[in-house]
């Protein structure tokens, strides 16, 4: 039996209600013309501190966006309430494309990479001299990182006045890494900071470190008007201090054009994410020796055509061997 008549409108249709009362769906997205541009400044729990214009403004990530996530540094545009009030909600519409990426993995076997920082131009790598005693295959993961991610590292070290920088700076002389030796001294007088902030000045500088270097400790001494609360002791057992950073943070650097990010300290520096044929671009006088190299070469095999470039005097030997040692870092545990 026809329930209708030969002859129905639209009125005559009877249409099951939408009990969610939401839209129907569309891929058509809004394009947010009028979006406001800002950085976000750190990150916790779903919520996002941003700055937009001269206001810190809370926000969380649109539907539209998907799994894509935002992280500090990001530049993003932002819709909804931009006043920053308290209570007040913005939403991230859009994030621009990242003019580098600092990433790591928790372990060299954890195919999930962690992208730490967005749009930072320096990798300031903290490292104690003493107490707790450095990590240099700590830092040789950190230095791969960097490069890989295009930023530019510089070594901080710390604690001078409990051993001396010389050993440690002759591993790394050959890569032409700019570095600061700070001692507790010259950090409470101000003068190890205002050599740090000099290499720092118009620039966004991520910190890393594992505990107790005293990567917050200068940081704070950077940014005075943020004061954080500073580890108070390393473990006498394991030679590391208590984490004190637990997110990233963005800061304006005091005294100076730029940025500071403090990022948590790590205990390892997982490099699963990093392809070793990206390294060599952090050796501009090796590159042309890559040439002749086999495909997919890992520029450490009995083929490898850099043995021949260097050994007709393109290159110092010292620059292949550095190369090998951070390529290498990719296969040895962090913790030694």
């Amino acid at each position: 039996m026809r329930r209708y008549g030969k002859h129905t409108d639209e009125d005559d249709i009877r249409s099951r209600p939408n009990r969610k009362g939401n839209r129907p769906r569309t891929h058509i997205r809004p394009k947010h013309e009028d979006a406001a541009e800002g950085m976000v400044l750190t990150v916790d729990r779903g919520r996002l501190t941003c700055l937009v214009e001269d206001r810190v403004v809370t926000a969380m990530k649109a539907r539209e966006l998907g799994r894509k996530a935002a992280v500090v540094g990001d530049r993003v545009a932002l819709v909804g309430d931009l006043s920053g009030k308290k209570d007040t909600l913005a939403r991230i519409v859009r994030i621009a494309e990242r003019s580098s990426v600092l990433r790591r993995t928790a372990d060299d076997d954890d195919p999930y990479e962690r992208v730490v920082v967005a749009n930072a131009d320096q990798l300031a790598v903290v490292t104690a001299l003493a107490d707790p005693e450095p990590r240099p295959r700590l830092i040789d993961r950190c230095l791969v990182a960097a490069y890989d991610g295009g930023l530019e590292p510089l070594l901080v070290l710390t604690k001078s006045d409990l051993a001396p920088p010389d050993k440690l700076l002759e591993l790394y002389g050959d890569l032409d890494i700019p570095y600061v030796v700070t001692s507790r001294a010259e950090l409470e007088s101000g003068e190890a900071v205002e050599r740090v902030r000099e290499q720092l000045d118009g620039r966004i500088t991520a910190f890393v470190g594992h505990s107790g270097v005293g990567k917050t400790t200068l940081v704070n001494a950077l940014v005075p008007e943020e004061r954080r609360r500073v580890t108070g002791h390393v473990n006498a057992v394991t030679g590391r201090g208590r984490h004190t950073t637990t997110s990233a943070l963005a800061l304006p650097l005091a005294g100076a054009e730029g940025w500071v990010i403090d990022t948590p300290g790590v205990r390892s520096f997982g490099l699963a994410h990093v392809d070793p044929s990206r390294v060599i671009h952090a050796f501009p006088d090796l590159e042309p020796g890559t040439e002749g190299c086999p495909r997919a070469c890992s520029h450490d095999e009995p083929d490898c055509a850099l043995d021949d470039w260097v050994a007709e005097g393109h290159a110092d030997p010292a620059r292949l061997y550095s190369l090998r040692r951070l390529l290498a870092s990719r296969e040895r545990s962090d913790g030694d």
